[in-house]
């Protein structure tokens, strides 16, 4: 467990998620080549976020909130400075309120790194949405579907995926997506790959690149690390020390398990809505992490 040190952090190594490796060995070893048409995202339905939305709503759910900005990133497995009474004082005194709209969060597709013919770029993992605390402090509330109802499974410090979406709308419209590996942000709008954060515009440049340029180019970084991969059969499949040296980092609480399906986004564990990299050891960069689970 770690704490917050700010809003950019250290990388942290990665456990991959089964549930999140959609492409076997046959389109492991695809060609690099994007043969098929591109294909954008899958919407998630206004009803779906609806009910995401409502499930981050509950009372419950919003003190747990609360307590999270009243410790103020300390994991609740370490000892506050203060005592329980003045931690339920400050968890109150936060007034958690959502802000803006909940929205899906798309992370790199294998298929599209594989080169599978028709994968789209990016699919939707989870929903997020953002809570503010009166003292300004934000936090990002990530729910799954889970046995037919949206579970929450995270709450995660700061707001990125809220705040990129809403900056990818706000610059021109397109589904903003993450490339976990590299912590980069970008919008897909008319064909085009581009940067939304400082990581994505040294990855592609200010002016992006065509989807099949960038198909090609997240090949070469991850093409030879998928599942089935000589990579992953050595058992680094698992993850790797990252460069530590100006990655980011940052505290989030899983606060239930999730499975089960029936959801526009697939079914994904706690661990996988964390964030971890969805291609086999690619060295993911964890954005916040760390917490309890509820058991």
């Amino acid at each position: 467990m770690t704490e917050t040190t700010g809003r950019r952090r250290a990388a942290t190594t990665v456990t991959v998620v089964a549930a999140l490796l959609t492409a076997g060995l046959a389109s492991a070893l695809a060609p690099a080549a994007y043969a098929d048409s591109p294909s954008a995202p899958a919407p998630v339905p206004a009803a779906e976020l609806a009910q995401a939305r409502s499930a981050v709503q509950d009372p419950a759910v919003l003190d747990k909130v609360g307590h999270f900005f009243a410790r103020k990133g300390v994991p609740p497995t370490r000892q506050l400075t203060i005592g329980a009474a003045e931690e339920a004082r400050a968890a109150s005194a936060a007034a958690p309120r959502l802000a803006g709209d909940t929205v899906p969060v798309y992370l790199l597709d294998p298929g599209f790194v594989a080169g599978t013919p028709g994968a789209p770029v990016a699919k939707a993992e989870f929903t997020a949405s953002k809570v503010v605390a009166a003292d300004g402090q934000s936090a990002s509330v990530w729910t799954v579907r889970q046995g037919g109802a949206w579970k929450v499974v995270n709450i995660a410090s700061g707001g990125d995926e809220s705040d990129y979406a809403a900056k990818a709308a706000g610059s021109g419209g397109g589904t903003a997506f993450r490339e976990p590996q590299v912590n980069a942000w970008y919008v897909l709008r008319d064909g085009r790959v581009l940067p939304l954060d400082d990581e994505a515009l040294r990855s592609v440049g200010a002016g992006g690149v065509t989807l099949a340029a960038y198909q090609q180019l997240v090949h070469q970084r991850y093409g030879d690390k998928l599942p089935g991969s000589a990579y992953d059969r050595t058992g680094r499949g698992g993850g790797y020390e990252a460069d530590t040296a100006a990655q980011p980092e940052a505290v989030s609480q899983p606060v239930a398990e999730a499975a089960g399906g029936g959801s526009p986004l697939p079914a994904v564990t706690a661990l996988a809505a964390l964030g971890a990299t969805a291609l086999v050891g690619a060295g993911a960069v964890l954005r916040r992490r760390t917490a309890v689970r509820r058991g």
